[in-house]
């Protein structure tokens, strides 16, 4: 059985951030026999004076493989990860979607893409929830976090939003250059222009640093750019600032 795991809301400005915790719970999950999980991606949702959030109003989300009769205790065991891993002043959300049994997937995508441009009430995400027969649960505070926590799910389920967590390094020549071929070496599905062009295996790109992947048709892609006349290639990875909208 395949599901999501979505969790928001979970830190202060002085705790560990939601991403860790989420890392945590996938971990918890795999340490206890429960599920084989899958990258955490970063949701951004909107940023509004009407929301309350701690820097930056985003959503944390994985993947599982579970066995089916086992997803109360996987449940149960995320949602008491969630209370001891959270902050005392946060106000954490927790969603589960079984993602088979879900028969109207595009209602939840479109839930998350709504929340990314208006602000939805706590009631409006329970409501949403019974209706698709989702796990959706708060966990302290004023339990805001199930808003987020449900918007995550449907993002990911997209297949076309977020921000995979973490930095990695890819190896490249003593010019900090790989070719696309190298760069899917190191766990890259697809290396794109910003604008959606698809780069061929033998293109290079310079990738001297730190890069990070986005979720775009449910694939991790690095996204690159044309590079200046001076670069020894002639494609270069984006920078962080040029990421903001995924």
């Amino acid at each position: 059985m395949d599901i999501l795991v979505c969790i928001d809301d979970t830190d202060d400005i002085e705790t560990r951030g939601t991403g860790e915790i989420a890392e945590i719970l996938a971990r918890a999950l795999e340490e206890a026999g429960l599920a084989r999980c899958g990258p955490v991606t970063r949701h951004q949702l909107l940023v509004h004076p009407d929301i309350a959030y701690t820097s930056h109003n985003s959503s944390m989300c994985f993947p599982a493989s579970i066995d089916g009769g086992r997803l109360e205790e996987v449940v149960s065991l995320c949602r008491s990860s969630l209370v001891s891993e959270s902050a005392p002043a946060a106000d954490p959300g927790l969603c589960v979607v079984v993602t088979d049994r879900l028969a109207r997937p595009q209602t939840l995508i479109d839930y998350g893409r709504e929340a990314k441009a208006r602000v939805i009430a706590k009631e409006e995400a329970y409501e949403l929830a019974a209706d698709l027969d989702l796990h959706l649960s708060e966990h302290g505070g004023t339990g805001i976090g199930v808003i987020g926590a449900l918007a995550g799910a449907g993002l990911r389920l997209s297949g076309d939003d977020g921000r995979f967590r973490g930095k990695f390094r890819i190896p490249g020549d003593d010019d900090g250059v790989a070719s696309v071929r190298e760069i899917k070496t190191s766990g890259v599905d697809e290396v794109r222009v910003i604008d959606g062009a698809t780069l061929a295996d033998d293109d290079r790109v310079l990738v001297d640093g730190e890069c990070k992947l986005v979720l775009l048709g449910g694939r991790g892609v690095l996204l690159v750019r044309p590079a200046d006349g001076t670069a020894p290639a002639p494609w270069t990875v984006v920078d962080r600032r040029s990421l903001k909208a995924y």
